[in-house]
């Protein structure tokens, strides 16, 4: 098989290269960096084995001979092995020593690019690091030469001549004797600069200021340092974003969570996932024959793949709704339903159990038979007011949701109050989140709710509710957060 020395980018994982995720989703054995977003992580099958490199400054975990020698060792077992490195692994990443490690071994190996802090970190902060009129050409250079070496081999009075951009990075710990030496080849004080610190991350800083005025400046690990004319434009967009510097935790089972969590991303927030329910199946579902009933009724997206998972294990598909009206309790459910081609008759208005219920038409012929498929255990609201409407109910418990592990980094997180909100999507995820925290942390955080049904909950829990979606979906509790910020 192959060693795969991947590029990650400088942090934001949505930087991953299509080929970069595509051997991610098929490895065997991934040997990450620190500075590798962990989240790529997620990509990986279920059962890769996961080694950390570490290589934090002054706290190296394992020396680059010791990773040469895993990624060999691995790479001998016919493994699929990702070597996953923050930036691009031929851009100050020591991938061209891995390189040499493996070809000496005999090992294959393939070289996946990505994307170099040194142009990433400049691009989020607004920065080009070419600019028509202003730079026709950049340099990159460490600031962090080999100490085992006998002298530098940068000639910083020449790079000063140069012209142009200069990026430089892993240079913070001496940018005061840089400074001193480009000023001493001939460039101004006045001349513009820019360090971006974790660059194209959710806690991205950028500190502008000349070179002068660098002596003075508290630069720290790890900034990619801009200098030059471009240093003093600011084409910034990334930190701008209305949730940028935000911590928002997302409740929701990891299931359910990649569209909340994106559009949370996209706007700028740091996004920390403490699911605390997850979506079983059940295993023992049978799936009555649907001619005999005139609606079936769908209240999640979880029921939705449950059900149409219990039909295929029987042998059957959409065909069996044929002859059934359908109802979904939201878009977000009638979503699910159309990806099996199926189209939902009744969507209420407000999407919560009370509402479809209003929404229903009054029965065809007496006792008109409905199927409901949900969660276990879930309210019975919407067996009772069909009841009472004169139909007759069937309830198909479909899918069971059960208390997660949290990851117990976000959990310290979460309990020391270092966010600022909390969303709940569900009664449930309100229950297992004070079932698992024992209360929310004082002073308490903003805490949005996704409708009324959950913020009651909440407040019978004795918790303050600071925004509730206007519309019961992802979009609408996305709004509701952007609410609450927005002073």
């Amino acid at each position: 098989m192959t060693v795969y020395l991947v590029g990650a980018g400088p942090g934001d994982p949505g930087l991953i290269t299509v080929r970069g995720a595509e051997v991610l989703a098929r490895a065997d054995c991934i040997v990450y960096d620190r500075l590798a977003s962990r989240s790529l992580l997620d990509l990986a099958p279920g059962d890769a084995e996961l080694i950390s490199a570490g290589k934090a400054p002054g706290a190296v975990e394992r020396s680059q001979n010791e990773i040469n020698a895993l990624l060999v060792e691995h790479g001998r077992l016919g493994e699929t092995v990702v070597r996953l490195k923050g930036g691009d692994p031929f851009v100050f990443g020591r991938g061209g020593e891995e390189a040499e490690a493996l070809a000496a071994a005999g090992v294959a190996f393939e070289v996946v690019p990505g994307i170099t802090s040194a142009i990433g970190a400049p691009t989020y902060a607004g920065i080009p690091v070419t600019h028509r009129g202003v730079s026709t050409h950049f340099t990159v250079v460490t600031g962090h030469e080999d100490p085992s070496k006998a002298g530098s081999d940068v000639d910083w009075a020449a790079l000063a001549r140069a012209g142009g951009t200069l990026v430089i990075l892993m240079g913070a710990q001496r940018i005061a004797e840089i400074a001193s030496q480009l000023r001493a080849g001939g460039l101004r004080d006045d001349t513009p600069v820019a360090a971006v610190r974790n660059g194209t991350r959710p806690d991205e800083e950028t500190l502008r200021t000349t070179l002068g005025a660098l002596d003075d400046a508290t630069i720290t690990a790890p900034s990619a340092i801009v200098v030059g004319d471009v240093a003093a434009l600011d084409l910034g967009w990334f930190e701008r974003r209305p949730l940028f510097g935000r911590s928002i935790v997302v409740t929701r089972a990891r299931e359910q969570a990649s569209d909340l969590r994106r559009r949370l991303l996209e706007l700028g927030a740091d996004v920390v996932e403490l699911p605390t329910i997850a979506v079983e199946a059940r295993g023992d579902v049978t799936v009555p024959a649907l001619e005999d009933f005139g609606w079936v009724v769908f209240t999640s997206s979880n029921g939705v793949r449950a059900f149409f998972a219990a039909l295929r294990d029987a042998g059957r598909d959409a065909r069996a709704l044929a002859r059934s009206r359908v109802a979904a309790i939201g878009p977000g459910t009638a979503d699910a339903l159309d990806v099996h081609g199926i189209g939902a008759d009744v969507v209420p208005a407000r999407f919560v159990a009370e509402s479809l219920v209003d929404a229903f038409p009054e029965p065809v012929v007496p006792d008109e038979r409905v199927l409901v498929a949900q969660a276990e255990h879930a309210r019975d609201v919407l067996r009772d007011g069909l009841i009472t409407r004169g139909y007759d109910v069937s309830v198909l418990p479909v899918y069971r949701t059960v208390v997660a592990e949290p990851d117990p980094a976000h959990l310290a997180q979460v309990r020391a109050g270092e966010v600022d909100a909390i969303t709940f999507t569900s009664s449930s995820t309100v229950a297992n989140f004070l079932d698992v925290l024992g209360a929310v942390p004082e002073p308490q955080p903003r805490v949005i709710s996704i409708g009324p049904i959950t913020s009651a909950t909440l407040r019978d829990r004795g918790v303050r509710v600071d925004g509730e979606a206007a519309e019961s979906t992802i979009e609408g509790l996305v709004a509701s957060v952007l609410e609450c910020f927005a002073d």
